[in-house]
């Protein structure tokens, strides 16, 4: 529960003294430099989102802007029209030998797509989907690498009308049987695998393993080889699998693309919840792409000249909407990159269209030729010339903990635009991406919104809106976002709240696949007690305005602790420890305490050059009550960590977000939940018994 209470101290974050007003030759060519467009997006929000619905290519248009039943909202309807169409075939006329797609593989291997070229692609592919009898509402389970194949995959999808069903290709077994089940889909996109630091992800044997326990309802699984030949652990079940290369080799290249109503479903994606069980969140055709593609074209400020490298993997929300579905239907030129950004191959091997030698290992492992390398992020910008990126305060971070010099050397000059997305970005973070990857001159759009509202909520105009480090800044035009109390009713400036959005937008979610009383009871009921409560949207986040009307996100409202009757944000914590100079990067979270009700822990991760030695436990303890200290000084004498534990690692997703839940189970000492989604299990395990032998 949030009470009001003020920040405990001038300097945490609403009281951020730096602000960054648009580069003005950025303003003067920016999509969006009109101030008027929130004042106008704000007095007929039907009117400026049907006006961006206009700018789809629609085969017979919507009648009606928008039916609101709370909370069930249903928009433009009457109207018809293909996704497919609007991100590929508008565009052949104009862009036909523009690329849409470059990808470069974590092996050295490079690929260019023209639109021309994506369109033969799609079609193809579509029409062997029909083939295999997917028609129309059918749903697809994608299970695939960060490859050209897996954008085809999705727009083919949307080209005959089936409802793709994304899978990150880090999930297990069970977390791709539990989502391929829960869709009820009938075929199954993999790979054979793909690369992650010079090794091979077996995407094929972890699908078997998903097929063997047991998906009754997949008929064919369609496997993309990636690896080459010389793999030989692939298993092919004969009559259920095939290859990708074989069925579209003859496939024709002309598929009628499927007439679909506004709000016929387009895709399911799973995302995490409460009780364990992922929420299976449905978007549907014209609200979302509309959402998706406003944006894309105001908030990244897209031009015909740009090459937009969005990291995010297509297995979450932020490759949907900002890797595939925005940038296309603005006739963008998306990069993609397949595997980690610390990892290269070595020099003497090709990177102009073949995959690097490879081998197996004495385990059977493929294993490609290659070392660390912190550099290869900049390199891949530097070479090909990338001017947008957006990308998740996690990685930023990272890079911030392996030092200046790999940024430093090499030319980012190509860069005009960098974006933060995934959670809220502390502000030395900001500042740091801002200096040493934007050289000063670049805008940073720091966005917030969520796999449920489809696209971005909250972010600044990049040509309009002077920027906080820290701060998303301002609603996108048409989002009626606002900072209330417990009643629903809004906060004045400064004052800690609950983030809620008061109008329905066209991107949202419209209902939860299988389960609407589950989307009621989770988004709609916060407020359902009260006047009007029905239509208030409760993402789950905690948020504050400043004087400026500024939005500052907190996070998620059960990542606010409650400290001897004070509301603490974890992540303004975070941002005070990862002020200090020798942290790269901090997680808090709220411990039971006896008599405070909750006290702060911090799980630390120290830069490499200010880390003390392994066994030097004086240092250990020193440098654990300097940090203390320091966010004591910085936030007020209540916000000092009860605990702080230096680490080498944090237990993220595989996504990169940080599991906060496990490290409270950690700090309670309870025993641990699921960590199926985690990149590396096994580090959980260290910090338990790292965080017990502290406390003893």
């Amino acid at each position: 529960m949030l009470t009001e209470t003020t920040h405990p101290d001038p300097s945490s974050l609403t009281h951020q003294t730096q602000s960054f007003a648009p580069p003005s030759d950025f303003a003067e060519t920016a999509n969006a430099k009109d101030p008027d467009i929130y004042r106008k997006a704000a007095e007929d929000p039907e009117a400026f989102w049907a006006d961006w619905a206009r700018r789809l290519d629609w085969i017979t248009p919507f009648k009606t802007v928008l039916e609101w039943n709370p909370p069930h909202a249903k928009w433009f309807l009457g109207g018809k029209l293909n996704v497919s169409v609007n991100c590929v075939d508008r565009h052949l006329a104009s862009r036909g030998n523009k690329p849409a797609l470059v990808f470069e593989g974590e092996p050295g291997d490079v690929r260019t797509l023209t639109y021309s070229q994506l369109s033969v692609e799609v079609n193809k592919f579509a029409n062997v989907l029909k083939s295999l009898g997917v028609g129309k509402g059918d749903r697809v389970s994608l299970y695939l690498p960060m490859t050209p194949e897996a954008v085809i995959a999705m727009l083919a999808c949307t080209r005959i009308g089936a409802v793709h069903s994304v899978i990150f290709g880090g999930f297990s077994a069970e977390s791709l049987q539990e989502r391929t089940n829960d869709s009820g889909a009938k075929i199954i996109l993999t790979a054979d695998g793909y690369w992650r630091r010079g090794h091979v992800v077996p995407l094929k044997a972890t699908t078997d393993e998903a097929l063997k326990d047991g998906c009754p309802l997949v008929e064919k699984v369609i496997v993309l080889k990636r690896l080459g030949d010389n793999l030989s652990s692939l298993h092919m079940e004969p009559g259920r699998d095939l290859w990708w290369h074989e069925l579209t080799e003859n496939a024709s290249m002309e598929c009628e693309p499927e007439v679909m109503d506004s709000e016929d479903p387009l895709f399911i994606l799973h995302t995490s919840g409460s009780t364990g069980k992922p929420k299976g969140i449905l978007h549907t055709t014209a609200g979302y792409l509309t959402g998706a593609m406003a944006t894309s074209k105001l908030v990244f400020d897209l031009k015909d000249s740009d090459l937009y490298w969005c990291t995010a993997d297509i297995g979450w929300v932020t490759g949907h909407s900002y890797v595939v579905y925005g940038p296309l239907s603005n006739g963008a030129t998306v990069f993609l990159y397949e595997g980690s950004p610390d990892w290269s191959v070595s020099p003497d091997f090709s990177t102009k269209g073949e995959i690097a030698v490879s081998k197996e290992n004495e385990e059977g492992n493929l294993t490609s030729p290659g070392s660390q390398n912190r550099s290869r992020l900049w390199e891949m910008i530097a070479r090909h010339k990338i001017t947008i990126l957006y990308t998740a305060p996690t990685l930023i971070r990272a890079c911030m903990k392996w030092g200046d010099d790999h940024p430093a050397g090499h030319d980012l000059g190509s860069l005009r635009l960098l974006g933060s997305v995934g959670e809220p970005i502390n502000p030395e973070a900001w500042l740091w991406y801002h200096k040493h990857i934007g050289g000063g001159h670049c805008p940073i759009v720091d966005t917030w919104w969520q796999t449920e509202t489809g696209a971005i909520m909250i972010a600044p105009l990049p040509g309009l809106v002077t920027t906080k480090p820290g701060s998303a800044t301002k609603p996108f035009p048409g989002i009626a976002a606002d900072v209330v109390d417990e009643k629903g009713e809004s906060l004045p400036a400064g004052q800690k709240g609950i983030l809620v959005i008061r109008k329905p937008w066209p991107s949202m979610l419209r209902t939860l696949w299988g389960n609407d009383e589950r989307y009621r009871q989770v988004y709609w009921s916060k407020f359902s007690g009260i006047e009007g409560g029905e239509s208030l949207y409760f993402p789950g986040d905690g948020a504050v305005k400043d004087e400026d009307g500024n939005f500052w996100l907190l996070g998620r409202i059960d990542d606010i602790m409650l400290v001897a009757g004070h509301n603490l944000s974890t992540m303004e914590l975070e941002s005070a420890l990862v002020e200090h100079y020798a942290v790269a990067e901090a997680a808090v979270i709220g411990k039971t305490h006896d008599i405070k009700g909750q006290a702060p822990v911090a799980f630390v991760i120290i830069r490499e050059q200010f880390a003390p030695k392994i066994g030097d436990i004086e240092a250990i303890h020193a440098l654990s009550a300097e940090l203390k200290e320091h966010v004591s000084k910085k936030l007020g004498a209540i916000c000092r960590p009860d605990d702080v534990i230096l680490t080498a690692d944090l237990p993220k997703t595989r996504s990169g977000k940080i599991m906060r839940r496990l490290l409270r189970d950690i700090a309670e000492g309870r025993i641990i939940g699921d960590t199926t989604t985690l990149a590396d299990p096994a580090i959980v395990a260290g910090l338990k018994d790292k965080y017990a032998g502290e406390e003893s």
